[in-house]
Formats: structure tokens, C-alpha cells, sequence
């Protein structure tokens, strides 16, 4: 700056700041930073509204308590919304001073994210608010680097890498690698149910080893990092995928240390069927692909905040099956009427054709021979239709919800990813 006194001043929205020349050239918002390098007026009025030479006082029109929450931001470290202020007047206000979403707590980004879906829009653009790319991009590197410093930001940055696999390019081969092992481990799965597999083994048994090893090494060496970066050991022992993962990876471990003990794979007695459902649990390593993969995301989300009305639905399932189990089996086996259906035998038989008639699966392998039988089952039928579709509703539209807010978060992303490319 070849103009002006020593001290500047900002005049947010009427809401003043006074800095030395040398922290406006330092300063995190790229916006502000680069009015040190103006040379003219005409410069200066580019990146503010108004410019006074006599007291060097550079205003923006900008809301003061945005502002005022950023500069907080500068300081700690968390950006939250400013309460009573519009989710997308944050965020445009953010992007003029140069910040992206990501710099949002979790908690305010999946409100950003809840608005922008609720209106239908994917993104609001720098030029929507007059900021360069070049500015935004710059901006938010700078201060993404002044909020988290040295080992915090290399923490932040690993732990993004093995958390969000769109995160950045590693993320993505990590990611990748991830998935292949999953497909390995599956299909050595489904291969050692085959009738011919208790014969090849015997051939490739050390084969078999080595790649179930491999494949257990990489999955118990990405939980346990994931456990260290986590910033809340207690939060990531809570989270339903990564019980998922300590319980697809613990069969291994405990087979191991069975075998060691001198415990046959094949025992008919229980250790042995101990071994066979421990294997078979892998088959929960599937559940890892939800992390990489919007479809499985979309659907854990939408079970976990439609959790009411699921049990809603369990609920009505249940009353009618009783309800009808029990007029079934008085009407094909109790009133012995000379036609008994021992199919009809109990109320815990007839509960089976209840619930198979109600989804409208009917197998055929039970079915009612009485008259008042089949009326029965028509009702049965229809009830069971009106009940599914009543909670199915309420699902759908979560469902919807969900998966466009999951988009959201994949776009912005996609974006993020984009400008590490391009850089």
C-alpha cells in the first residue's frame, strides 16, 4: 500500500477494526490481504465499497455480525451460524470474505445443506456475491492454514483422508483400495460355501491364508488409525459403522486364537459351530461400502432419522398378525368343523401365512381351505397393503431428504477436490 497511514481501518457494516499495515498484509481473508498490494483508489474500490483517504478507513457494506462471527473464527477455530441470521445469508457472506462451507462445524454445514435442499439449489457461486475464483480459492487456503497450524492441521488432514473419501485424491485411491479388499474378502467368502471348496483348498490353503490375512491386516490397520485421528474416542466407539467394523474383524482374530488352542475349523461340537458363525460374520464387512458409496449412505441415514416411523410400522405389523393369526387358526383348526387345516395348527403357524399374506409375498406353501378361511385372507391382503403404505410415506419423503442432502455434501466435495487439481 503507497498511500494512507500506518493504521487501517475496517468499517464492516458501521462496526470499525483498526490494524497496522503489517497485519493487513498478513491478514487470513484474502479479501482484506489484498488491499496492501493496491497501488491507486481505483484498486482499493475493487475489493471494497468505499475508500476514505483522510482517516484510511476502508468500508464494506457487509452484515457486521457475520463479520464479527468470522474474525471469531480467525481466533478459535470454529465458524458457526449467527443466531436469527439466514443459513444463505451466512453463507454468501462467507463467500465474500473468501471462506467455503467446509469451514462450517459439522452440525451448521448439515443446516446449510437442509436449506439449500429445501429451496432446490445445488450451490451459490462466487460470482453470485462478486468474488473471483482466484479470491475464494486463495482465501480459504489461508485460512483453513491459519485456523489449524502444525500437527493439528496434519491431524485434520489425515483424519479427513481416512473419513471422507472425497475428500482429496488420497482419500479417493484409499478408498478405492478399501473397496477391493471388501470385494476380495467377499468373494473368498461366498467361494468357501461352494460344495468343490473343501477340495481346491487342500491345494491352495497357504494361498488362502496369506490373502485372507492380507485383507484382515489392511481392514484392522485403517480401523485403528481411524480410532487415533478420531477427535472423540468415546463418539467414534459409538458410531454404528465402526461397531460394524470391530465386529467383522474381531472373528478373525478370535478364530485365530482358537486355532491356536488346538480347536478344529470342522468340531461338531460347540466350539466348532462358534468357529462357523464367527467366519460367517464377515459377511459384515459389506456395511463398509457405505462409506463410500451415496446409495448405502443415503439409506443408514434415512433408518436412522425414520427410526420412529419404522417401529411405527413394526408396530401395526404386529397387532394385525395377532389379530389374524388368531381368527386363522379359529377358523381353519379350532372350530372343528370337520375340514381341520393342520397347517392352522397353532397361532405361531398361522402367524407365518399372516405375515407372508400381508406383504403380499403368498409362497403358497400355507393356505386356507375354509371359506371363512379365504375371506379372511382377502382381508389379511388388503389390511396389510393400507398399513405397509401408511408409514411408507412419511420413509419416502425422509428418504428423498437424505439423499439430496447427501448430494449436496458430495458436490461441495467434488468442488474441493477440483481446486486441489487445479492448484
Amino acid at each position: 500500500m503507497k498511500f494512507g497511514k500506518s493504521i487501517c481501518v475496517l468499517n464492516v457494516g458501521g462496526t470499525r477494526y483498526a490494524f497496522t499495515r503489517e497485519v493487513i498484509k498478513d491478514f487470513p481473508l484474502r479479501r482484506v490481504s489484498r488491499l496492501h498490494a493496491c497501488a491507486t483508489e481505483k484498486e482499493v474500490l475493487e475489493l471494497c465499497d468505499d475508500y476514505d483517504r483522510d482517516q484510511n478507513e476502508f468500508f464494506f457494506d457487509r452484515h457486521s455480525q457475520v463479520f464479527m462471527f468470522i474474525m471469531l473464527y480467525l481466533r478459535s477455530g470454529k465458524l458457526r451460524f449467527v443466531p436469527g441470521v439466514c443459513e444463505l445469508s451466512f453463507y454468501t457472506e462467507m463467500l465474500y470474505w473468501g471462506l467455503e462451507s467446509v469451514h462450517l462445524d459439522s452440525c451448521c454445514q448439515k443446516r446449510l445443506d437442509d436449506r439449500m435442499s429445501e429451496i432446490g439449489i445445488d450451490t451459490i457461486s462466487e460470482m453470485d456475491v462478486g468474488v473471483s475464483g482466484d479470491d475464494s480459492q486463495s482465501s480459504g487456503e489461508q485460512v483453513h492454514e491459519t485456523a489449524l497450524t502444525g500437527r493439528a492441521k496434519w491431524l485434520e488432514k489425515m483424519r479427513k483422508t481416512f473419513e471422507e473419501p472425497n475428500s482429496s485424491i488420497l482419500a479417493q485411491l484409499l478408498a478405492s483400495v478399501s473397496v477391493i479388499f471388501v470385494l476380495v474378502s467377499m468373494i473368498m467368502l461366498c467361494a468357501s460355501t461352494l460344495p468343490d471348496w473343501d477340495t481346491a483348498k487342500r491345494n491352495i490353503v497357504e494361498e488362502q491364508r496369506t490373502v485372507e490375512a492380507v485383507c484382515i491386516g489392511w481392514f484392522t490397520a485403517e480401523c485403528t488409525i481411524r480410532f487415533l485421528l478420531a477427535r472423540s474416542k468415546c463418539e467414534f466407539l459409538r458410531q454404528p459403522l465402526n461397531i460394524i467394523d470391530v465386529i467383522a474383524i474381531t472373528p478373525y482374530y478370535v478364530t485365530m486364537a482358537l486355532a491356536q488352542a488346538g480347536v478344529p475349523d470342522a468340531g461338531l461340537g460347540v466350539a466348532g459351530v462358534v468357529l462357523r458363525v464367527l467366519r460367517m460374520m464377515r459377511v459384515f464387512w459389506l456395511m463398509k461400502l457405505a462409506r463410500h458409496f451415496l446409495g448405502l449412505q443415503t439409506l443408514g441415514l434415512t433408518l436412522t432419522r425414520c427410526y420412529r416411523e419404522m417401529v411405527m410400522l413394526m408396530v401395526f405389523v404386529f397387532v394385525a398378525m395377532a389379530i389374524y393369526s388368531a381368527l386363522a387358526q379359529l377358523l381353519e383348526h379350532g372350530l372343528d368343523l370337520g375340514t381341520q387345516n393342520p397347517d392352522f395348527a397353532s397361532i405361531p403357524a398361522s402367524a407365518w401365512w399372516v405375515i407372508i399374506s400381508m406383504t403380499t409375498v403368498g409362497y403358497g406353501d400355507v393356505y386356507p381351505v375354509t371359506v371363512g378361511g379365504r375371506v379372511l385372507g382377502g382381508m389379511c391382503v388388503v389390511s396389510g397393503i393400507v398399513l405397509l403404505a401408511l408409514p411408507i410415506t412419511f420413509i419416502y419423503h425422509s428418504f428423498v431428504q437424505c439423499y439430496q442432502e447427501l448430494k449436496l455434501r458430495s458436490a461441495r466435495y467434488a468442488r474441493n477436490l477440483s481446486v486441489e487439481l487445479l492448484q
